[in-house]
Formats: C-alpha cells, structure tokens, sequence
C-alpha cells in the first residue's frame, strides 16, 4: 500500500505496532531496510524543508526515490510523489508556490502538498536550477561532439573496437565517449518552457565535472542575468594530468564569458552567488594535482574583481558553501578532530565561529533565515534532517524517516581515545564496541584502514563499512585517524603523501598495538580490512605486520605501484602521491613500498574483493594479490564483481559482499 498523502507520523505509528518491544541485532539486511535521506531545498521563509528518501527492495534488487516536505518546526510531513522510479532534484519555484522536480531526468513541478503533478520539461537533462527572478531555467545535458567508431567505418557495424587517442579513457567506472556534458539556459515562465535552450558552453569539455559533480557547480546571480559554471577545459591526457578546473561567469545579456579563478592552478568549483547580488565565493585549491589540497573559501567582489582568501588563516578544509539569507555570512562544513561541524564566517570582520557540536557529522546546510537545516549521521545514527539553531548551535531531529525502525536495533558503543605515536604526536582512535559490551569478556578486534588515502574517518554512516553492523557481529573495530586525515590540520593531512609505507603505518600498528593492551581485546584475535587505500594498507600489512593479525579483508586495494600507475586514469593522483613515474632517474623512493615486494613474507589468511568496472583502483591489482597468495598457499578468496565499480552499489551484491566479509572473519577470528 502507497500512503502518498498520510502524515509520516502517522505511518510511523504504524509501523511501530508491528515492530518488537526488543531490541534486535543489526544484520547486513537491515541496512537497506532503512530509507536513505537526503536533504534536498529550504523555502525562502525557512517554514519549509524539501527531502527525498531512497528506499530499496532487496528482493527485487531496486531502489525508488520520492519526494517528501515538512515545517521547518517536524510537524506535518507528508509524502508528495508516489513514483516507480526516480524523483530528484527537488527545487522550490522561486515564488515559492511550487516544487520543481526530476522525474528520470524530465523536468516537472507540482504545488506543495503533491497534487497537480505537471511535466514541464520534453527532454531529460542531469540536473537544474531557477534563477531567483523566476524568468529562467539553468540545466546540464550531454552533447555529442565527437564520432563513434560506428560512424568512422560504417561498413564495419558488427567491430566492437575503440579507437583511443589520449588518456582518460575511462574514469572510475565509465568509459568515455562521444559526447560531453555542457550548461543550458532557457527562459521559463510560470511553469512553461519557452524558445530553444542556449548552450553558454559550446566547447567539448565537461561541466559539471565527471563523474561526481552536479548541480552545486552551477549558479545564478540574483537578477538572473549571469551564470557562474565550473569546468576543466582540457580532454585527453591533458585532462588526466591536472585538477586545473575554473569558474567561469558567463553575461546572458552579452554572450561573452570571463575566468573567474584564472591563475589559480588547482580545483575552483561550486560558485555560489550572494543574495545582495555583490559578491561570489567558490571552493579553491592551490595546487594543479593535488586532489586532497586545502579546500578555501575564495571571495570576489563583482565590481572591482578583487580575490581574496577568506580561510587564509583557518587550518582545515571548508565545504558546502551557503550564504546567510542577509549577504553578510557564509555557512560552510569543516572536519574537526574526527568529526565534521557548521561554521559561519563573517565576510567583512573574516571572525569564524563553530556553530554545531557533538559527535556528529553534518553533511549538509542550508539557510533557513533564523536557523539552518542541515542533514546530520554519526557511527550509530543513519543520516537524518535536523534545525540547527544559530545561536548555541543545539539541534532537533525534523525527519523521523527511520526512527522507528531503529529503535529496535541494539546500538554499538562509540569511544574517543587518543594515543601516542611513534613520532611522539596525539593521534585520534575511534573504538566502536559491541552492543551489550562487557568488559569482562575478550572480544575479537577489527583494525579499520580508512580510504583516500585523504579522507575523513569521522563520524560518517556508511552503508556497507558500517561500524554499527561491525559492531554487532561481535567485533572490536579499532580506527584510527593517521597521517593523512583531513580535519587535523593541512601538516597532518599532507604528511602522507610520498611516504605511503612511513608513518601511517607506524601510526596503525600504534592504534592496534595500544588497543591489543586492554583487557577486553583478544590480541589473539585480531584482523585488519579496508578498501582503496585501505586495501593497500591490508596488502601492505600483510607482508611487514609481524604476526599480529590472524586475518585480512581487502577491497578494491592497490598492490603493484608500476601496473597502478599504468592502468589507472588520474593519472594526477599517481603523480603527486607517488612523486612520478616509475621509470623515472632518480627513481620515486615511494615505489619501494609497494605491497608486491613483500609478498613473499605473507602469511595470513586473506579475502580480496574487486569489481570489475573499477577504473580507479584496475582489477587487475586485486587478481594480482589472489594469484600470489594462491601460488605461496595461504588461505584466500577472491570475489569478483563484474557490475561494480570502485563502490559495491548493487542491494544484492552488497549484502553477499557482507556474508563473505564476516564468513571469512567469523572462519579466523572466531
């Protein structure tokens, strides 16, 4: 039964009743039991929050989005679309009497409450936005630019061949082809489409960039007369060699379209215009191939052109750039010491203050004129949506999407400790103990080796590395925030970069080493996974670990420094990691730690898992692993996943990736 027009609450009382009293232990299953929220658009008086739930079948291996509204106070939600398929996107009309929407890429729009759902749109296109004076529509779709190789030979339809003539091919699990995506705009009015959509692009270069960005790349001032769109105009290997994007602003009046972040050698994305129409401030990074240099915040005055550096002096990444409803602030999101928090910058006196506090991470935030919303998760708790106040920052759950049902899941325990490392500096150590953990009893213990190898290990709820599930199979997960972690401070992050067997691994077998000495730890017992990095972390480990683990799991790991670099596409990440090509005089002191040159001191049972369409991480790396623990008689297991890229997000794949995962664990560990 579709309950399109009950209020949630409702239907969470009802589901309640079939719910039972006790608690239960968390199973790879209930993972996608949960609806997956995300937080979509603010109305302009803040009264309003727009989300949309993803929710999945796991029998019939799906997923479904919809649309969902409710008052900014929690009170009246209501479901408003009812699809099989895909609602996305969702925008509230600039008079804010509608709802624009994406139905499978077409543009529609529907009042407040759901009813009078209209197709707006003939075409799909990836993502949009309205300008603030309701006149117009900015969208993304892709354009053909190039010929097939079915169009070359015409007389050969049945040769199944590419023809490549420079790198970045293929990126992360998409082969390239003859179009790129280019930024439209046409005039709209009162829920009509009107004369043909203009491309302000033109050129065979992608925007938003592939494969991750959308929307957030794209922006109207607020008299909807320019376009600010971000872009990276290379192709080929030159492409695969820098992160030199730009932003661009676009004059709808006079065609023509400047550099904006001209000079400035690294990432410029995600433009956000202020309200009063003086100033645009984007995300940038200095440096051309460092992917995982310092996020700042950028500000230019539109009249005079001057730049500036907002974060100069703040040591740490700021992302998901918002403007306060009055012009004055920005609202960005910060990793701090393991967790990810709002904080608001003023632009004229640059005083910065954190808004929100716990142990939480936010992800996202938008202005709600008195307040903000935000969407909040942590270790233990699935994303949800929350009113964060301005003042002393405290929030309230306005979401109840998956209240319910968690209540009856049995929580783990989250623990914040610091060590000393080997070079004599604090390092935070997330522990995550098992639900009913007693201390008198000794448990088997999970070392976790994060991805990135620049990621944050924060507070984040991940639905397949979740440390809740982790948790409830019984184990101990030890995680560590070693060198290269973004939220410590620029030293702390960039210390990992060239010296990827250095001090982040000291840094790991002081986690697992000071772990190992409390008395609830069965140091007899312990294993180490991860994926990416961390699965280069397990090979890595795996030859220099020295007994201490009596298992590994790793996925989509990298083991063989000259293949990677040969196979792989960012080939601007190979560089700046590794410090250059292997072939190179003087050689890169980083390819002596590759993972293959300790082969022969492995040991230890292993499960290696790869998807076959990962471009990022090549598969080939984790069927190298598998054949040398096969060939030197260690216990192993490969599992190949032809329809996965660098993420497993099939339902059913996912969930046999976790029985392997724990079957292999639960056979060493327990």
């Amino acid at each position: 039964m579709r309950l399109q027009h009950y209020p949630i609450v409702l239907v969470l009382f009802l589901f309640s009743a079939f719910v039972s009293n006790a608690q239960e232990i968390m199973t790879p299953e209930s993972l996608w039991k949960l609806g997956r929220v995300n937080l979509e658009d603010v109305s302009k008086d803040g009264s309003l929050v727009l989300y949309s739930v993803t929710s999945y079948n796991l029998q019939e291996n799906k997923g479904n989005q919809d649309l969902y509204l409710v008052s900014s106070d929690g009170n009246n939600a209501k479901r408003l679309t009812d699809f099989t398929g895909l609602d996305s996107d969702g925008l509230f009309c600039p008079d804010g009497n509608k709802i624009g929407f994406l139905r499978d890429g077409i543009l529609w729009e529907m009042n407040l409450d759901g009813s009078v759902q209209t197709q707006v749109g003939k075409e799909p296109f990836d993502g949009f936005k309205y300008a603030p004076d309701g006149k117009s529509i900015l969208f993304f779709k892709d354009v053909k630019y190039f010929q097939t190789v079915k169009e070359m030979y015409p007389d050969l339809p049945g040769a199944n061949v590419k023809v490549i003539d420079g790198l970045m091919y293929r990126h992360w699990k998409s082969w390239e082809d003859d179009q790129r995506s280019n930024v439209f705009v046409q005039r709209y009015d009162s829920g009509k489409l009107d004369g043909e959509a203009i491309n302000i692009m033109n050129v065979p270069y992608d925007s938003p960039l592939k494969p991750h960005g959308g929307s957030e790349q794209m922006a109207f001032s607020v008299d909807g007369k320019k376009i600010a769109y971000t872009c990276r105009k290379e192709n080929g290997t030159a492409l695969a060699l820098s992160t030199n994007s730009d932003v661009f602003l676009y004059d709808t009046e006079s065609g023509l379209t400047r550099n904006l972040s001209e000079g400035i050698m690294g990432y410029d994305l995600d433009p956000v215009f202020s309200p009063d129409g003086k100033y645009i401030a984007w995300r940038s990074m200095k440096t051309a191939g460092n992917e995982a240099d310092k996020s700042r915040i950028m500000l230019m005055d539109l009249q005079t052109g001057k730049k500036s550096d907002l974060t100069a002096n703040y040591d740490r990444d700021a992302e998901n750039l918002c403007w306060s409803a009055n012009g004055e602030e920005l609202y960005f999101i910060s990793g701090s010491e393991g967790t990810q928090h709002i904080f608001v910058l003023n632009i004229q006196s640059n005083k910065l203050r954190q808004i929100s506090s716990g142990m939480f991470d936010f992800s996202a935030v938008k202005d709600g004129v008195t307040f903000l919303i935000a969407q909040r998760m942590s270790m233990t708790e699935p994303p949800t949506i929350v009113r964060v106040e301005k003042k002393d920052g405290s929030a309230t759950e306005i979401v109840q999407e998956n209240t319910a049902f968690w209540k009856g899941i049995k929580k783990a325990r989250v623990e914040k400790k610091y060590i000393t490392t080997t070079d004599g500096k604090k390092m935070l150590v997330w522990h995550i103990l098992p639900p009913d953990f007693d201390p008198a009893k000794k448990y088997p213990t999970l070392l976790y080796c994060q991805g990135g190898p620049q990621s944050h290990l924060s507070q984040f709820f991940s639905f397949r590395w979740n440390f809740q599930l982790m948790a409830s199979k019984g184990y101990i997960i030890v995680a560590p925030c070693r060198r290269g972690m973004p939220g410590f401070g620029e030293a702390w992050n960039a210390q990992i970069s060239g010296d990827w067997g250095g001090q982040c691994m000291r840094d790991y077998f002081s986690a697992i080493d000071a772990a190992a000495k409390l008395p609830y730890v069965n140091k007899n017992k312990m294993g180490a996974v991860g994926a990416s990095f961390g699965g280069y972390s397990v090979f890595w480990l795996a030859g220099h670990h020295q007994k201490r683990f009596k298992a590994f799991v790793a996925h989509a790991g990298i083991y063989n420094f000259e293949s990677m670099y040969g196979t792989t596409e960012e080939m601007f990440f190979e560089n700046h990691e590794k410090g250059g090509a292997y072939w190179e005089k003087p050689r890169p002191k980083m390819y002596a730690v590759s993972p293959h040159l300790s082969a022969d001191k492995w040991n230890t049972p292993i499960l290696i898992t790869h998807g076959e369409k990962d471009f990022r991480v090549p598969i080939s790396e984790g069927m190298q692993a598998f054949q040398a623990a096969q060939l030197r008689k260690i216990p192993s297991k490969f599992l190949w996943l032809p329809d996965e890229g660098h993420w497993i997000q099939n339902p059913q794949s996912s969930v046999l990736w976790q029985r392997e995962y724990y079957s292999w664990l639960d056979k060493y560990l327990k």
